[in-house]
């Protein structure tokens, strides 16, 4: 198994979820590092300035709904940008809308999980989450340009 550090880009304007999220992420990852995001901007110039093969994140945690720039926002400009393209983007947000859910797998989202009401299995669903996409998954390196 890879020992290099992964971190992860976890985007949410809501304190209260980003802190619990924090939480939970925190509990016995020792070579995850959690980078936060309070909206989609933020998100953005943090991805802009870490667009290098070795300090760009492992998997993008994205909250939907974000005054100013929301997730689609996001996930587009991501999926647009030839040296982020291919980066794991997994939505996390409240909303079971099927138009929702159509629209970001439609331009692109890796995955989408709502996030459940009960602590406990919000912190499940987060554990398992980073045990795929950081343990299971095989990421694309990025290409030289």
């Amino acid at each position: 198994m890879d020992v290099q550090k992964r971190h992860v880009l976890l985007v949410d304007d809501n304190p209260n979820d980003l802190e619990l999220a924090l939480e939970v992420l925190g509990q016995g990852q020792d070579r995850t590092q959690v980078v936060t995001a309070q909206g989609g901007k933020e998100a953005m110039a943090y991805l802009e300035t870490h667009r290098g093969q070795c300090e760009r994140p492992s998997l993008v945690l994205l909250d939907l709904n974000m005054p100013q720039l929301d997730g689609l926002g996001v996930l587009d400009a991501i999926r647009a940008d030839a040296a982020l393209h291919d980066l794991p983007v997994v939505m996390l947000t409240t909303s079971r809308e099927p138009s929702d859910i159509q629209a970001c797998y439609k331009r692109g989202a890796n995955g989408y999980l709502v996030k459940p009401p009960d602590l406990s299995v919000f912190a499940e669903t987060l554990k398992a989450t980073l045990a795929f996409w950081l343990g299971q998954n095989q990421i694309a390196q990025p290409q030289a340009r």
